[in-house]
């Protein structure tokens, strides 16, 4: 097993001469022991690699066949001393019928067959001329010389016990209108491996990427599919040699093709993951198979023998924030989603304004550009935006300036209230030491904005927009019916990092003045501002020297809430990822901070305004987190000291 849940997964594509098995079967023995080399726990080789696929009427030879199969047994005997599982195919001949079958095997053993289910036969494809399906064989077991009895069919899942359990389809079975590897899914397989044989056609690369992609995602697992190299006959059509690993849905690996030489693509998978990812975010449990397919037969396989280093693992610093590709359309996306949600409340409520308090902060920045966008989705003025700045004891020219200009250029109303002089006397009413830099001094400042936003919105017939992000929410870095509190919540699913793409992305489509504004706003340090500033005038209160990085808490956050990732997990994922930019001590205290307030806040999150969810992970009581308030962190704690 592995600890870590990660596997390395390899699809090799070695040269290959037709029908040249005692050349083949070489090749495959030094590529599979240079790919264990490597730490693979499995190694996907193309179909029929031992022969070559293209053989046609050949396989009809039993010269053929036999030296296939001795092929096979020079593979199995050459690797014996290799823990990782090999995967291939040979043809093999089962009470007088021909069938294209994918072999398993590890440590000198040969596990099971799998009978290719669906067979082509159609334009370059003829294989039910020399082939019979799957459909067509009638045994559980096959008596194969020098490996005795070993199981065969498609009922086959192979397993170490944890999380590597595997199944196998052949090529075409993946074409098919109900794929082999979606029962395969069901029946428990977290990774599908396909030995193949695709042509290349103009356009098809494209298409077997897709395709390969997808099924990653409709079975929630890994797939890894290698395809038939340039050594195939060229008589009528060419093998590109393409090997592809996906995830979930996602292509992760893969080589380059028409390659003449060895080449793979090799990834490490988190099969841990996608076991959690079937258990919470998806419909994939609620599948009912057909009653033929409910029997599968479990074939052990040997645990991992070594731990797998992450080296070829994808795991993203910010894992909320879009590929740079994607990042364009991913923003927009996002910035409608909130501008139409927030509009349809709007509509809802008959609100004839929107308030938001604008302090010169990423939070209230993005949120204010939003309620710009909503006035313009609605064809309505800016001038129905009502934004307050409120300077108290810890507000900065910085922030007070930009939150000015920021609301100058957008053209809405704006206006400014010093907060400090309705302070002093909630103080005084108190009987509180102003002195004393307490939880006190600074929530008096919160709900006391809060209060001015809410009863401006009565005034004036309006909707306070809330401005609270998702890091805050998950870490509870608010003030309970302070900030905490507004009637719509339009960052309440975008954490920090994102925040500043959006911005960003904004600050692109701006004009220089107003870009050069938002710019100065990522740049600001996080801060409430509720204490006072330094002699110089900056920020004397950063949040994150406070609670740690917020790219480390969003990437908590994101493993914490997505797969369930345990502690220990977390900290090797940031150590992964974070490493060469926070040491070990970093990591694991802001871990531990995010651990104690996340359980600590949940209090704050059973009740907070609604708000759109734009990604997979939002923390809403009402739809998608639901957590009793006083349940206790300790058992995520153990161990987190050392």
């Amino acid at each position: 097993m592995s600890a870590n849940g990660y596997y390395r997964l390899a699809a090799v594509i070695p040269p290959v001469r037709v029908a040249d098995v005692v050349a083949n079967s070489a090749a495959l023995v030094q590529a599979a022991k240079e790919t264990a080399q490597l730490g693979a726990h499995a190694v996907l080789f193309p179909e029929m690699s031992l022969t070559g696929y293209t053989c046609g009427d050949l396989f009809f030879q039993p010269r053929l066949r036999e030296a296939a199969l001795q092929g096979l047994g020079t593979l199995v005997k050459e690797t014996a001393d290799l823990s990782c599982v090999i995967i291939t195919t040979v043809p093999l001949v089962v009470h007088e019928a021909l069938f294209n079958t994918a072999v398993v095997l590890q440590g000198g053993k040969l596990l099971g067959l799998v009978p290719k289910t669906i067979l082509p036969n159609y334009r370059e494809f003829y294989e039910r001329r020399h082939f019979h399906p799957a459909a067509d064989l009638r045994v559980k077991e096959v008596s194969l010389s020098g490996f005795g009895s070993v199981p065969i069919g498609t009922d086959l899942l192979f397993s170490d016990g944890t999380d590597f359990t595997f199944g196998v389809e052949v090529c075409e079975d993946l074409w098919a209108v109900l794929p082999p590897s979606s029962r395969l899914a069901l029946q428990g397989a977290r990774v599908i491996f396909n030995p193949c044989a695709s042509t290349e056609l103009v356009g098809k690369a494209a298409y077997r990427r897709r395709l390969v992609a997808q099924q990653s995602g409709t079975c929630l697992a890994a797939y890894v599919l290698a395809s038939a190299g340039v050594g195939e006959s060229t008589q009528d059509v060419v093998y590109s040699g393409h090997a592809l690993i996906a995830e979930n849905g996602h292509l992760v690996a893969e080589n380059p093709r028409f390659s003449r030489g060895t080449t793979m693509a090799c990834a490490d998978i988190d099969l841990q993951r996608l076991g959690e990812a079937r258990l919470s975010e998806s419909s994939f449990n609620e599948n009912r198979l057909p009653q033929e397919w409910n029997s599968v037969r479990v074939i052990s396989v040997a645990p991992a023998d070594r731990e797998c280093d992450l080296k070829l693992a994808q795991i993203p610093k910010r894992p909320f924030l879009p590929p740079a590709s994607q990042a364009e359309e991913r923003c927009e996306e996002i910035l409608n989603i909130q501008a139409t949600g927030l509009a349809r409340r709007m509509e809802h409520t008959g609100a004839k304004c929107l308030v938001l308090g604008v302090s010169g902060g990423l939070d209230s920045t993005l949120a204010l550009l939003v309620c710009a966008r909503t006035c313009e989705l609605l064809g309505r003025s800016p001038q129905c935006i009502r934004a307050l700045t409120m300077p108290g004891f810890g507000t900065t020219g910085r922030t007070h300036a930009n939150a000015v200009k920021l609301a100058k250029l957008l053209g809405v109303q704006f206006s400014e209230v010093d907060m400090r002089a309705i302070c002093q006397q909630e103080f005084q009413m108190l009987g509180f030491d102003a002195s004393q830099r307490t939880t006190t001094y600074e929530n008096v400042q919160a709900r006391a904005r809060t209060e001015l936003l809410m009863n401006t919105s009565n005034l004036h017939g309006g909707i306070v927009v809330g401005t609270g992000d998702l890091s805050e929410i998950a870490l509870g870095w608010s003030t309970y019916n302070g900030d905490h509190m507004s009637m719509y919540a339009v960052n309440c699913s975008i954490p920090k990092t994102l925040i500043r793409c959006l911005i960003a992305h904004i600050a692109l489509c701006s004009s220089s003045e107003l870009a050069e504004v938002l710019q100065d706003i990522i740049d600001t340090p996080v801060s409430p501002e509720l204490l006072p500033p330094a002699e110089d005038g900056t920020v004397e209160q950063k949040t994150e020297e406070v609670l740690g990085p917020y790219d480390l808490h969003d990437f908590f956050l994101y493993h914490f809430i997505k797969y369930g990732a345990p502690p220990h997990k977390l900290f090797l994922l940031a150590q992964h990822a974070w490493g060469k930019e926070y040491d070990d001590a970093v990591i694991r205290r802001t871990l531990s901070i995010f651990l104690t307030r996340f359980f600590a806040q949940q209090f704050k999150r059973s009740c907070i305004p609604d708000g759109p969810k734009v990604g997979t992970i939002s923390l809403s009581p009402r739809g998608d987190w639901r957590m009793p308030s006083d349940a206790a962190v300790a058992a995520w704690l153990e161990g987190e000291e050392e």
